[in-house]
């Protein structure tokens, strides 16, 4: 086995301690005599003859000076980039681990960066992410379970919910439960790159989930991702994830449902509150959401999660079509642009954040009519349809009627309707 130098100095110290060759070798994991043969030579003072010997690099110092010459110093240094010039332009027969090896003994290290540390106002932001479970025993059965957390930045109240899956419909309704937990909605939401929040690209260019930027206009906050590979843009919930896996391992037990794992890290999220102080305030987390609260945004009757979220121009016959079906809208929006979306149960029309009409979802029938839309009062833009004459009148009454009650003779009571 190869012993390196940390493995090398430990030897020393070991043994300047008074610790035998093999109680050395043991913690090592190496045999008792390389023990031996590195002690001997640090005692002889010997020397590695390799690190006498000039660096390969050396005899092209002249062509890597002029490269450096060339490029902006100030730009992160692409040594792999380097080493194609040296091969392409002087032949280099090296590797590029000679070159690695060069500028580590002949240039400096690369400044660092420091951070900036930023302590977010009451309100501003909340960072949410998943966490991944994929042995679980609820019900009797094993499954994989997610959790969901989120965390107010200021505060660090944090709320978890778990959920047995992580589609479109999982994400939003996860949210719904994290904002009833925490008596409100911040301005921005923090999010990773998951599919969910950012269908296409990554970070702040990218490209958002059309029903989650919908969700997210509807309840009024901004969505905020963070830059790809970046875990350190949401630490606080990062954070949270690692003390929850520390403090509590939920694959050891054993849980009735769903709403039992749920009753128990609710439990957990208030007692943790409760015990833990928050850097921003110097009281406890729990105090510190209290008085956050009032800088939330209230709940609102929170719109039922979807999956399938289109934008649609309602037609004169006061309908819009979607998933090959069409479905009445109020008349005062006809050729209004709204937003159709396909819920778990139902397809909700939605006019500048507001719930228009509702209708089930994905029923046998083609076509979904709310007579109550055709009624009303005129608007300055549009009119309201003709008013059903007497025959409209009639064949909807009989419709309506039970066919034990319909008259025996359906032509003729329409016939007398219509002289």
């Amino acid at each position: 086995m190869k012993i390196d130098q940390e493995a090398r100095m430990t030897i020393r110290h070991l043994c300047s301690k008074g610790v035998s060759n093999r109680e050395v070798a043991r913690l090592l994991g190496v045999s008792e005599g390389a023990v031996r043969y590195h002690r001997s030579r640090q005692e002889q003072g010997a020397v590695d003859g390799r690190s006498k010997q000039p660096q390969l690099a050396e005899a092209w110092s002249e062509a890597i000076e002029h490269y450096l010459s060339s490029i902006d110093r100030d730009a992160p240094l692409n040594l792999a980039a380097l080493h194609e010039w040296l091969m392409a332009e002087h032949d280099y027969p090296g590797s590029l681990r000679s070159i690695q090896r060069y500028f580590r003994k002949h240039y400096p290290k690369p400044r660092k960066r420091a951070r900036r540390r930023v302590e977010t106002p009451p309100g501003a932001q909340a960072q949410v992410d998943w966490d991944e479970y994929p042995r679980l025993w609820v019900g009797g059965r094993q499954v994989r379970g997610y959790r969901f957390h989120l965390k107010l930045s200021h505060s660090r109240r944090s709320v978890t919910v778990w959920s047995a899956r992580k589609d479109q419909l999982s994400w939003l309704t996860v949210h719904n439960e994290a904002f009833r937990r925490i008596e409100g909605i911040p301005a921005t939401i923090r999010v990773d790159n998951v599919k969910t929040a950012v269908a296409r690209g990554a970070g702040p260019w990218g490209e958002f989930a059309p029903s989650y930027r919908s969700y997210a206009k509807a309840l009024r906050f901004h969505i905020d991702a963070c830059l790809p590979r970046s875990p350190e843009h949401k630490g606080k919930v990062e954070r949270s994830i690692l003390d929850y896996q520390r403090s509590s391992d939920v694959r050891r037990r054993h849980w009735d449902s769903w709403e039992h794992l749920q009753e128990h890290a609710d439990t957990m999220d208030h007692e943790l509150s409760r015990r833990r102080l928050c850097p921003a305030t110097g009281t406890s987390v729990l105090e510190a959401w209290r008085r956050e609260r009032f800088y939330l945004s209230p709940v609102p009757l929170l719109p039922d999660p979807f999956d399938l979220v289109a934008t649609r121009r309602v037609q004169l016959d006061c309908t819009v079509g979607f998933e090959g079906r069409r479905y009445s809208v109020p008349f005062e929006f006809v050729e209004r642009m709204v937003e159709v979306r396909g819920c778990a149960r139902t397809v909700q029309v939605l006019h500048d954040g507001l719930v228009v009409a509702e209708h089930p979802r994905h029923t046998s029938e083609r076509i979904l009519i709310d007579p109550a839309h055709y009624e009303g009062e005129a608007t300055a833009q549009i009119q309201p349809p003709t008013p059903l004459g007497r025959m409209g009148k009639r064949l909807e009454e009989i419709w309506q009627t039970s066919p034990q009650q319909r008259p025996l003779d359906l032509y003729a009571a329409l016939a007398e309707v219509a002289r």
